[in-house]
């Protein structure tokens, strides 16, 4: 709708009209018209609503080739750890590992408490799911999944190798050690 001032100048009044961004099959929901262009990154609000990206990708297991044999050889040990960080502390690694391994004979369904754990993950960091559902990846690539939650905890500064107690002990330690340059001489 065009309108004419008092002094024969012309402006447009229509409404504008804006279409949210589809990323992949998803909708994602716009901002407020004109806050940024369509070649920005999304703000922190959109950033919250669709998810952050994981810090490696599923079939980077090479990345960490010592946790990637582990759990080659013996997922549940790779699995307790990785439980053991999230629930912090309150599931062993030792539980997690005998958990995990209870369900393997159980027509492998394994992969129902793999899958709640890598939810867990994601809920925690507000990952996305990607490239699959939680479920889907860990019936189909269990060992991939579980190694790119383990390379995500530790890419995030909680090394699930080390157990809850070691990250606390580190956590612990950093907050006694002086700031450098600091001495306690006068």
């Amino acid at each position: 709708m065009v309108e004419v001032s008092s002094d024969g100048t012309q402006s447009d009044t229509s409404p504008a009209v804006t279409i949210p961004p589809v990323i992949g099959r998803e909708l994602v929901p716009s901002s407020t018209p004109g806050s940024h262009a369509p070649d920005e990154p999304p703000s922190q609000e959109e950033q919250k609503l669709i998810g952050r990206p994981w810090t490696t990708a599923l079939f980077d297991c090479g990345d960490n080739q010592t946790n990637a044999v582990l759990t080659a050889f013996c997922p549940c040990v790779t699995f307790g750890q990785i439980a053991e960080i999230l629930d912090e502390g309150q599931t062993s690694c030792t539980l997690g590992s005998f958990m995990y391994i209870l369900l393997v004979p159980a027509l492998c369904t394994c992969w129902i408490l793999g899958a709640y754990y890598r939810q867990q993950l994601r809920k925690k960091y507000n990952l996305i799911s990607s490239p699959a559902h939680d479920r889907t990846l860990h019936l189909f690539c269990p060992c991939c999944s579980l190694c790119q939650e383990f390379r995500e905890l530790h890419n995030r500064g909680l090394d699930p190798s080390q157990g809850w107690l070691g990250y606390l002990a580190k956590q612990q330690e950093t907050r006694t050690l002086p700031p450098d340059g600091q001495s306690m001489d006068k």
